[in-house]
């Protein structure tokens, strides 16, 4: 294999380092000339880890009037080198990124202001040659970053420049604020004179064209007071897929690696995409687009399967990037703002343990009002733990797109257990080890059953068959040997779990298992439990006869386990023949 070949950007931001170094780019471009005809402000919402930072630093290179005698070398071969706009590199423009403000939380404004005085003197430099020579001294003259920025700006205006104003995690800081001071010292940020309001108010008027981008919409309601000042592009179809990757992209990428040979010959493409459908794919951010368009897949995360598979000449073991760790901490103390959890933990419930649930998408609302049912959803799935699978009348389906957000919300569930009853798991590795490898079931299904009841007999927090089915999936989920997947359909009717080998990774897994879980209430009669035992029998052997479950088997042997539960106690569990 030779090493002559472009190099997958993960974790690169910069547009200039990816083109000189001649790393390879799925191609965006094609969505700067329909940016321009949708408005001059434009604000769009997308995950975390969605390519939003190489995308806002691609424009900047397109717009950039420094840049212009490096347009055709930076964008050959492009959509925009071939259409270009008649405004490439007419621009002087701002970029700002907002996760950048660091420091004392306490002293968010100062800080702010400190960052904004910087960029201002950067952007000066820069520019010098633009701006009448007058323009650093004064520049020295001004004490604070929100002076600059109208020096800039009025300057700017009087010799006739065009500035652009490049926005990224714009609510990055205060969200922070917002997750760890709550909505009080939020509110004095975002509210009234508040130094980002302040701040805010400066860039319209500035600025000729504007985009900013963040991942909820929260702030910039605040910040306006509802008042639209740009185009949301975040549930418009025409840029349903201006971030993340579509299958065919995903595809183009593994044919280039195979041609190359970076990828070895055995590992095939639909093997690829077979791998990583379940865990990066299914995004869908506008409700015209579902069932029209292709999902997306998260864009961080196939870079950072093939980069590992490039690399290493194997995929990586954990499935997930770990950096997503941090969104996960950030939903977990989203959900806590000021302690007042009420209805937003039994949402998360609801959602962990059906997979989705109906709502409205709410475009914007103010973070005071942010826990009420449709705007917390709404806020779900601006952070890509919800998004659209489906229609339902006036409302929308709004579902957990893959195994990556699964899990996360596993893990969530996990936390919420242990607080309510310290379960040691320091054992449950070697049950695990007895299931997969020798077919030794019991010792597992005892445990997570006695963690179950030890929790609910602490607290009345879970209670009926879909929650005993939620408390299950967290649990099974702590081990990489299966591919949990429940609500699997058989035979025109759904297992409660079918634990599939994850054999590419873990050959060694020799037993497989469907789960089928019957709760009873404490009232339950002896015949009720009786029948109930029956149906589920009849059931369970009903899914094992369906022919294709045959083929994802992988040659380990089919355990079918019912587990019957009464309240919180196990009535009877055992192996179906």
């Amino acid at each position: 294999m030779s090493n002559d070949f472009k190099r997958i950007p993960y974790g690169i931001s910069d547009f200039k380092q990816v083109r000189q170094e001649n790393k390879y780019l799925v191609d965006k471009t094609m969505y700067f000339e329909r940016m321009e005809r949708a408005g001059n402000f434009l604000f769009l919402v997308r995950p975390r880890r969605f390519g939003k930072s190489l995308f806002l630093n691609m424009l900047e290179a397109y717009y950039d009037i420094n840049e212009k005698d490096n347009f055709q070398e930076l964008f050959k071969g492009m959509y925009a080198a071939e259409h270009p706009t008649e405004n490439h590199n007419k621009y002087l423009v701002m970029h700002l990124d907002f996760s950048k403000v660091r420091g004392d939380l306490e002293h968010i404004g100062d800080c702010l202001d400190d960052y904004i005085a910087i960029q201002c003197k950067l952007f000066a430099i820069k520019y010098k040659g633009l701006y009448p020579e007058e323009l650093m001294q004064l520049m020295q003259e001004c004490k604070t970053g929100g002076n600059k920025l109208n020096l800039l700006g009025d300057m700017g205006r009087m010799v006739g420049l065009r500035l652009y104003l490049i926005v990224d995690e714009y609510d990055n800081f205060t969200n922070d604020v917002l997750n760890i001071k709550g909505q009080q010292a939020y509110h004095e940020l975002t509210h009234g004179t508040g130094v980002y309001r302040e701040l805010f108010k400066k860039f319209k008027p500035m600025f000729d064209r504007i985009i900013m981008l963040g991942v909820s919409p929260i702030t910039l309601d605040d910040l306006t007071s509802g008042y639209n000042i740009a185009l949301n592009m975040t549930i418009d179809s025409r840029f349903n897929q201006m971030l993340g990757f579509s299958e065919e992209d995903v595809r183009q990428m593994i044919r280039y690696y195979k041609e190359v040979g970076a990828i070895k010959p055995e590992v095939t493409e639909d093997s690829i995409i077979a791998d990583i459908k379940p865990w990066y794919d299914n995004y869908c951010f506008a409700e015209d687009s579902f069932g029209t368009e292709p999902s997306m897949f998260n864009s961080d995360m196939v870079c950072y399967y093939l980069s590992t598979l490039i690399d290493k000449g194997k995929r990586p073991k954990e499935m997930i990037d770990p950096n997503t760790m941090t969104d996960y901490g950030k939903l977990k103390r989203l959900i806590r703002i000021d302690k007042t959890e009420g209805k937003r933990v039994e949402i998360i419930h609801d959602i962990a343990e059906k997979g989705f649930i109906k709502a409205r998408l709410v475009s914007h609302f103010p973070a005071e009002r942010m826990m009420e049912f449709g705007n917390f959803i709404s806020l779900l799935y601006y952070y890509g733990m919800l998004t659209i699978g489906g229609v339902v009348g006036e409302r929308l389906k709004l579902i957990i797109p893959n195994n990556n957000v699964r899990l996360q919300y596993y893990q969530y569930l996990l936390d919420e257990y242990s607080t309510i009853h310290s379960i040691d798991i320091s054992g449950l590795d070697d049950y695990f080890d007895q299931a997969a490898l020798d077919g030794n079931w019991r010792p597992l299904l005892s445990f997570i059953s006695k963690a179950y009841h030890d929790t609910t007999a602490v607290r009345q927090l879970i209670e009926g068959e879909r929650n005993l089915q939620g408390f299950m999936n967290a649990y099974l989920t702590l081990t990489n040997y299966y591919l949990v997947a429940p609500e699997m359909e058989f035979s025109h009717g759904y297992c409660d779990f079918f634990l599939l080998p994850n054999y590419t990774v873990y050959p060694m897994v020799a037993h497989s298992y469907i789960l089928e879980l019957k709760y009873l209430k404490t009232d339950a009669t002896d015949a009720e439990a009786a029948q109930q035992w029956t149906e589920a029998v009849t059931q369970i052997k009903t899914y094992a006869a369906d022919r294709k479950l045959q083929t994802m088997l992988h040659g380990s042997q089919l355990h079918l386990i019912v587990v019957q539960i009464k309240g919180y106690d196990v009535v009877k569990m055992e192996e179906i023949r």
